[in-house]
């Protein structure tokens, strides 16, 4: 997550997105964090990718 939230190349937060995803997926599956907090935390990701140019 940090890797993803510092890039500022919008081709390499594209290809580390799912990878990131599908972490918090299994984390929240395991019961690791919450699954809202895994949504949470998606979503601020996806609106970052989506803000770089």
């Amino acid at each position: 997550m940090k890797a993803l939230r510092n890039t500022s190349d919008k081709s390499a937060a594209e290809a580390l997105l799912p990878k990131v995803t599908a972490m918090l997926d299994k984390l929240a599956k395991n019961n690791v964090i919450h699954k809202n907090k895994a949504g949470n935390l998606k979503s601020s990701l996806q609106l970052h990718v989506n803000t770089l140019a």
